[in-house]
């Protein structure tokens, strides 16, 4: 499965790609809605950015106990549990008068159901697509994300214009509902894992197993700490280049990510795609060097653009974890994935800022693509255990092969 055509001819991949364009526009207009609520209500830019970008740190509590609901519940219903729970909570902030400390608790209520389910899209688009064809549905999933939180953010501005916020939470509580509905017509069920355990007591089994295993913990670690550590790179943007520069260089990064999937999901042959991860990890890191040397803005973009590439390096790390995981707990696997990925980011965030206010933006930036770089070089010894040139399956606790593709699928 090599071109758009033949993933788009599976009618719940369809579906899948519209429901993640329309809950990413909702998403986008939400959250441009509650932070200029909250500055408007508080004039604190900490509990602004707390809004709009804090939620992931809520999702370590779901992620801690009830996580395997992504396996434990049929994949169409945690799918949808979601958008639903958006659509809530944005209903619920439209109401006038509410206090910031209130807007928080309702922010908490999408992201402990995405906590919970948050690997069902995952495990979703695996049943949908055959294995040679996950990698391109993931990209093209990731390419939705991008376009949909730049339409969105935009459509949002345009919106404020002439709206008051309560307008935007409106328009994005019917946009996740509309997706929810979506989910819950256009997909069928599939039965959920049974392990015979509480929700709490296998999420904590199944991840100390993925991040105790000498296989999935060095590919958790590949995907977090380096991709962290650049986008605190990039939240240093605007104190390095001011408000006008940094639009551009968000723009160029933006660009070069899409550039980066699209050219490793559609392009390159899939027996090719796994020896690009570790040029690819070299090359989302080195660039960001350069910005040592305090470069033109020309230059700078040109860097910015090229190390965004190397996020493509993720796409075939999630085709090595899909063969790792074994399918009982492979959305318990992926939601692990993506709540340590945003927290990661998180944290990036943080800690770009906090070196920054001792060193500048312009070294602090150096610095964080060196240790970007030297996480890389120290993950490769690890990521040879989840290496299998036939594209075999590798046992999660020792590392060694456990047969053909298709004996665990």
């Amino acid at each position: 499965m090599r071109t758009y055509r033949e993933v788009f001819a599976r009618p719940e991949f369809r579906v899948l790609f519209v429901v993640r364009c329309v809950t990413m526009a909702a998403i986008s207009i939400g959250g441009l809605a509650l932070g200029v609520t909250t500055y408007a209500s508080t004039g604190s830019p900490i509990l602004t950015a707390l809004a709009m970008f804090g939620g992931p740190l809520i999702t370590l509590l779901g992620s801690a106990t009830v996580l395997s609901a992504s396996d434990s519940v049929g994949p169409q219903r945690a799918a949808t549990i979601m958008p639903v729970a958006y659509a809530v909570a944005y209903a619920l902030l439209a109401l006038p008068h509410l206090s910031w400390w209130w807007r928080f608790v309702i922010l908490a209520i999408p992201y402990l159901a995405g906590s919970a389910t948050s690997g069902s899209v995952m495990r979703l688009l695996h049943d949908i697509l055959p294995p040679e064809g996950f990698v391109l549905g993931r990209a093209t999933l990731n390419i939705a994300t991008g376009v949909m939180q730049i339409a969105g953010y935009g459509l949002g501005g345009l919106l404020l214009v002439w709206f008051a916020p309560a307008t935007l939470f409106l328009v994005a509580g019917v946009a996740a509902a509309v997706a929810a509905l979506i989910l819950r017509f256009g997909l069928r069920e599939r039965p959920g894992v049974k392990s015979g355990q509480g929700l709490v007591a296998r999420t904590r089994e199944v991840n100390r197993e993925l991040l105790g295993s000498p296989v999935t913990r060095p590919l958790y670690l590949a995907m977090w700490v380096p991709n962290g550590l650049v986008v605190g790179c990039e939240a240093l943007f605007v104190p390095y280049a001011g408000q006008a520069g940094a639009g551009y260089l968000f723009a160029a990064t933006a660009a070069g990510m899409l550039l980066g999937d699209v050219v490793v999901g559609r392009v390159v042959p899939p027996r090719h795609r796994d020896r690009m991860i570790e040029p690819l990890r070299m090359l989302l890191a080195v660039p960001y060097l350069g910005f040592l040397l305090s470069p033109p803005p020309v230059v700078a973009l040109v860097l910015g653009f090229v190390a965004s590439a190397g996020y493509a390096a993720s796409l075939p790390l999630q085709e090595r974890l899909v063969r790792a995981a074994g399918p009982d707990s492979r959305g318990q696997a992926f939601g692990l994935f993506s709540t340590g990925l945003m927290v990661g980011q998180a944290v990036g965030a943080t800690l770009g800022g906090l070196i920054a206010t001792w060193i500048g933006a312009t070294y602090a930036i150096g610095a964080l693509g060196v240790a970007s770089l030297c996480v890389t070089v120290a993950l490769i010894p690890g990521l040879r255990r989840s290496h299998q040139p036939d594209g075999g399956t590798v046992h999660t606790r020792t590392g060694r092969p456990t047969g053909s593709p298709g004996k665990n699928e």
